[in-house]
């Protein structure tokens, strides 16, 4: 399982099952509905829509709850049953677990741990399972089904009694119910070679083979590609035997190596110089050349003699194109591409929006769920704490951004999955521009290691500070909008009044961002003095705290009567332009608005249309 696991308590009742379960199960974060449970690590008060986040988000599910209100919350979530996160519900006592999804993806045997746990009883419903001992269309790790369309008709037989032939060996079927009769017209194929299945054959493939690998920089990934499918059908090799493609850590950002990784499957995995050079001795083609190079005698052969291990050997010798080269070793044992050297390592950039779970993206929370480390300043990390229960949290006070960035990049660069995060948009005078500028420098200028430039990244958008407030009051962002950060911490006074003397005179609606902080207690009123050269005394201003959180605050002032008091580093502040509007309506809320012009477009030609979102 990806993602930590969540357990759900709708009520008091509940909530000591719960307990006992989240004191055995590490890494299990509680979930407790709002008004009727104390003491869990998050709240909430819409408990289908909660179910349905974090299923969509791919969390496992322990509900101590009825199981009609799991199944009520999740049916229209329902699509591809390979691809479900464990769901299992527990009654409030803990005597009955029962798992409703997953069962092959983990629910099953989670039930079963929950069961010794709790001292109650495991109600396995799934067919294989309860008639069969297992699950012949999800084989245990280190094995892939080569025609899994056809799993249901052949389990649909043995499930009626046929009987069924065996052909090579796999412990994991030793223990299986199975009427086996070497006559039978059913058949369970054992085989490493690329074999063809049909509705009575299942063909399963241990995965023992590693490609390894080397190529030039920038070798066309079809190059690479055509070269393993080439000599995988040359050696009758089936894709479905390989655990993984292996490499030097000097190539863990080569398109072409990741584009055969994807093509197959499977992960890739790479080694240091030092660690492919103790496959020297066993090298059938070792290379000077190549030594003066990299530092070692073989990268391809090296690459896949390291992962397959000193019980394993090499069964395809280096061969090349151009600028490419290929080698193929086999183990005598299913293999785990996760012990096998290190993964390239990413790094997920996320904008958790300004605090709300209901604000911050499914992407953001997926993205959280998978991640290993989790590095931020403290204050994020507590608003996400429900999230990153179990995983290792790197806390970094207010003002050591760089050293924040830079951890995070060298966490990656060891082969971790590693989560920096920033609130609203991490692009938005926030983590991301930092991380690129990193990647940007020169080591020696304070820029990163080789290996954390070489990591993957994945930015995930937030809903930004000025999208929140706006969202909040109506649109005051209906119209041309610029924002401006009024600190002077990183960016020189005089360069940010020059821009405020732009925005003024183009009418901008402006966004302030870092208004005023115990330091700087000057530079807002100064905006107001140059903005009030511009727009009229009473255009409408907004002031957002704390949005998106239980202490938030929303209220519309105007340009002339706004003060540095009213107004900290928690605060966004939109400032209309000349033609932004405040009003009161009936019920006596405020909302404030930018036109965009429509009034004066009653008569245009039908045809014409505006760009925009809503356009």
């Amino acid at each position: 399982m990806d993602a930590s696991a969540i357990l759900l308590v709708l009520n008091a009742a509940g909530l000591k099952t719960a307990k006992r379960i989240a004191k055995e199960l590490p890494g299990a974060a509680l979930h407790g509905l709002q008004g009727r449970v104390d003491g869990a690590d998050h709240h909430f008060s819409d408990t289908l829509g909660h179910i349905r986040s974090l299923f969509e988000e791919g969390h496992p599910i322990i509900g101590v709850c009825a199981s009609g209100i799991l199944i009520r919350a999740l049916g229209p979530a329902l699509s591809n049953k390979r691809e479900e996160p464990p769901v299992i519900a527990v009654s409030e006592d803990g005597a009955s677990i029962v798992p409703l999804l997953g069962g092959h993806r983990g629910a099953n045997d989670l039930a079963r741990k929950l069961a010794d746990m709790l001292e109650g009883h495991a109600a396995i419903t799934t067919a294989g399972d309860t008639a069969l001992g297992i699950a012949l269309d999800v084989p245990p790790k280190g094995w892939v089904l080569a025609n899994p369309q056809d799993a249901k008709p052949v389990m649909a037989e043995l499930l009626s009694g046929a009987s069924v032939r065996i052909e090579g060996e796999a412990g994991w079927l030793a223990n299986a119910s199975l009427k086996r009769d070497d006559g039978a017209t059913l058949s369970i194929f054992i085989t490493e070679a690329a074999e063809t299945g049909s509705s009575k054959r299942l063909v399963y493939h241990p995965k023992t083979h590693v490609l390894g690998v080397g190529c030039a920089r920038g070798c066309a990934s079809d190059e690479l590609i055509d070269l393993a499918e080439a000599h995988l059908e040359a050696t009758g090799i089936a894709k479905g035997a390989i655990a993984c493609v292996a490499s030097i850590d000097l190539k863990a950002d080569e398109a072409a190596m990741a584009a055969l990784s994807a093509h197959l499957g499977v992960p890739f995995r790479v080694f240091t110089a030092s660690e492919l050079e103790t496959q020297a001795p066993r090298l059938m083609n070792p290379s000077d050349v190549v030594f003066a190079e990299v530092g070692c005698h073989g990268v391809c052969e090296g690459a896949a003699l390291a992962a397959v291990g000193n019980d394993g050997q090499l069964i395809l010798a280096k061969q090349k194109t151009a600028n490419a080269t290929l080698a193929i070793a086999s183990a005598p044992h299913p293999l785990d591409p996760d012990t096998i050297g290190r993964a390239r390592g990413h790094l997920s950039v996320i904008g958790i929006g300004p605090g709300a779970d209901d604000w911050r993206t499914p992407e953001a929370t997926r993205l959280l769920s998978r991640a290993e480390d989790v590095v931020g300043y403290s204050l994020y990390l507590d608003i996400v704490a429900p999230h990153i229960t179990g995983k290792i949290h790197h806390n970094f006070p207010l003002g050591a951004e760089e050293d924040r960035v830079r951890f995070a990049l060298e966490e990656a660069g060891k082969g971790k999955n590693v989560a920096l995060i920033s609130s609203g948009d991490a692009g938005i005078y926030a983590m991301g521009a930092l991380v690129y500028e990193l990647l940007d420098r020169d080591t020696d200028n304070g820029g990163v290691s080789d290996a954390a430039k070489r990591v993957s990244i994945t930015n995930a958008p937030g809903i930004s500070a000025l999208q929140a407030c706006s969202a909040r009051i109506g649109a005051p962002l209906g119209h041309d909008f610029c924002a401006i950060s009024l600190s002077d911490l990183l960016t020189p006074w005089e360069a940010i009044e020059k821009r405020l003397h732009a925005a003024a005179e183009g009418d901008f609606v402006i966004a302030f961002y870092n208004p005023v902080s115990k330091r700087r207690r000057t530079q807002l009123a100064a905006a107001r003095e140059i903005l009030l050269q511009h727009r009229p005394a009473d255009t409408p201003v907004v002031l957002g705290v704390n949005l998106g959180r239980p202490e938030e605050t929303v209220r519309v002032t105007t340009l002339e009567a706004l003060t540095v008091d009213e107004v900290d580093m928690l605060t966004t502040v939109l400032v209309g332009s000349s033609n932004s509007r405040a009003r009161i309506r009936g019920d006596g809320n405020s909302f404030v608005y930018t036109p965009r012009g429509y009034a004066k477009r009653i008569d245009a030609p039908k045809h014409e249309e505006q760009q925009g979102d809503a356009a």
